[in-house]
């Protein structure tokens, strides 16, 4: 094998100086700085991003607890309106109630008033009846005529019995 002849060592050492100073020379030249100026732009973007980032998420913390403490006040708004709208209701109900128990005790005050008449019209038709049954009964069963007055007194005090 040729590499391994130590007779080449010399020109093999000293295109190897040569060709190593080309490319270092050409890669700290050229290839390098471009690398490192892409790396900077990149590390530039990220730390760009990252700041936007933390913006954003400073501004979106701030909008949380607006939506927060505007939930807040909407609930307990809400809870003070339905108070108010249960006692006004409630009022209103009790108002009702009480107006619906006036009427029904004059209607019930009418309606015994109207039966208080017809039991006395009907207690009067009753001791007319019972006169006249009375008179029918005993001229029929005795054949005399029997007195008015006395049949009157009679039916008033058997009538007086059932009244009370």
């Amino acid at each position: 094998m040729p590499q391994l002849n130590p007779e080449f060592f010399a020109t093999q050492v000293f295109w190897l100086v040569i060709t190593f100073a080309a490319l270092y020379l050409l890669m700290s030249t050229i290839a390098l700085p471009r690398i490192g100026a892409v790396l900077d732009e990149r590390q530039r973007r990220i730390d760009e991003n990252l700041t936007k980032a933390a913006a954003l998420k400073a501004e979106a913390d701030a909008a949380v607890k607006a939506y927060e403490k505007a939930l807040t006040e909407a609930k307990a708004q809400a809870a003070v309106l339905l108070k108010q709208t249960t006692e006004r209701l409630g009022k209103e109900a009790e108002e009702r109630n009480r107006e619906l128990g006036l009427r029904l005790h004059e209607q019930i005050k009418a309606g015994e008033g109207r039966i208080a008449e017809a039991k006395a019209q009907a207690m009067s038709s009753v001791r007319d009846v019972a006169i006249e049954v009375a008179t029918s009964t005993i001229s029929r069963l005795i054949g005399v005529q029997a007195n008015a007055a006395d049949l009157e007194s009679a039916i008033a005090e058997a009538l007086k019995g059932t009244a009370q």
